[in-house]
């Protein structure tokens, strides 16, 4: 499909048109503005208004997060990837979802997030030390990408020497959630999960052996649970392990490249931010809006609605197209602009309602100390040429950002 020559009715998520996948902003503007609820070929909902989500996130009643009944003809009954996005906190409703996310509020308190930061601090610097005096770096596998995976590493307390597989099982296991999936990506997701869960399970033993502080280490709390009526199966507890690393690499891998590309293609903003460091919380905020980690959620309906005049049955999927309200006029003064000091900023990056997400607090410190510190200490640092955008729809970053420091 040719946007400009086509009509935005003719839009098909399953097989996006043409330039989509690189930059989908054009198309979520003519969403927006033309077809703010439209019906997909295969009869699921295309939702992109920031008032319909929000009414989403808030309704736990008509809008369901179980994909048992959706992921059973995409992945195949009692398949690995099947059994995982079945199973984890995101694609779960109550009571799973109640005694699940009890147990992981109850880990990332302000408290306990507060003792994480100056370990935050300590692998952020010794990132920075790592790339000092390099010609050139990859913002990306140099930095990005390895906080998240030390910072969920240590809160899983899983040995240092073991963390190697860690981003690749939770690349091809997230990548699977991607609207249309080839067979190589379907058998590297399935097979990321057996292999992730076989480690999982050597690591519960090891810990059930040898418990360690419920205070500070995710999984004893895991283990142990909050009561009788909290305890997890072994699967449940398994399958929210990887939930856990999964939910919080790649996005907030995506939130610092997506910061640092953002803030070099805007020098203004990048200059208004070194004069002004307090802007650090709202330019945050900004790179989580304009340019959303994750772009794309999904419901199902439990029974009739109507939304935006349009009737809808029950048991209809619904795509919630994130990375569009998050550019919502009704909403956002010049949507379009990258505003390091927007204010209001009533962005969805993290969902909303009951499902808002559980490390949101967590990966807003992340992004703030990764991003400042980095400024601090490389304040001319520039993206060349190379980058490579990490080719998925559903969620939004770089698979490589050359740099020089």
């Amino acid at each position: 499909m040719d946007m400009k020559a086509e009509s935005i009715q003719d839009f098909d998520l399953a097989a996006p048109p043409k330039g989509f996948v690189e930059d989908p902003f054009p198309f979520y503007d003519r969403l927006l503005a033309e077809a703010p609820v439209l019906r997909q070929p295969d009869g699921s909902i295309l939702l992109s208004r920031h008032a319909d989500l929000d009414r989403i996130y808030r309704d736990t009643t008509l809008f369901s997060s179980d994909k048992k009944v959706a992921f059973a003809p995409k992945f195949g009954p009692g398949t690995p990837l099947y059994e995982h996005h079945t199973t984890s906190l995101v694609f779960s409703d109550p009571p799973l979802h109640t005694r699940v996310r009890k147990i992981m509020t109850s880990a990332l308190t302000p408290r306990a997030i507060a003792r994480m930061e100056p370990g935050l601090v300590e692998t952020v610097d010794h990132l920075l030390d790592a790339m000092a005096g390099r010609g050139q770096v990859d913002l990306i596998e140099d930095f990005a990408s390895t906080i998240p995976i030390q910072i969920i590493g240590n809160l899983l307390d899983v040995p240092m020497e073991e963390r190697g597989p860690l981003r690749d099982w939770s690349l091809a296991i997230l990548g699977a959630l991607e609207p249309a999936l080839s067979a190589a990506q379907l058998a590297a997701g399935h097979g990321a999960v057996e292999e992730f869960r076989a480690y999982l399970e050597d690591l519960v033993a090891r810990r059930r052996a040898a418990p360690g502080d419920p205070e500070t280490d995710v999984l004893t709390r895991l283990i142990n649970g909050e009561g009788a009526d909290a305890q997890l199966s072994e699967t449940e507890l398994i399958q929210n392990c990887i939930f856990i690393l999964n939910a919080g690499h790649e996005t907030t891998t995506n939130l610092i490249g997506s910061a640092l590309a953002l803030l070099n293609d805007h020098p203004g903003e990048r200059a208004r931010l070194m004069e002004e460091p307090d802007l650090i919380k709202p330019a945050i905020e900004e790179v989580l809006r304009f340019r959303s980690p994750n772009q794309l959620g999904n419901r199902e309906t439990t029974g009739e609605v109507e939304i935006g005049g349009l009737r809808i049955a029950r048991g209809t999927n619904l795509h919630l197209v994130i990375g569009a309200a998050n550019r919502d006029p009704e909403v956002f003064d010049r949507p379009e602009r990258f505003d390091i000091g927007r204010h209001p900023n009533r962005h969805l990056a993290f969902a909303g309602g009951p499902h808002v997400c559980v490390g949101l607090t967590l990966a807003r410190l992340e992004g703030r100390i990764a991003v400042a510190r980095f400024l601090q200490r490389f304040p001319d640092y520039r993206v060349t040429e190379g980058r490579v955008p990490g080719g998925r729809m559903r969620f939004r970053g770089y698979k490589a950002l050359p740099a020089v420091l």
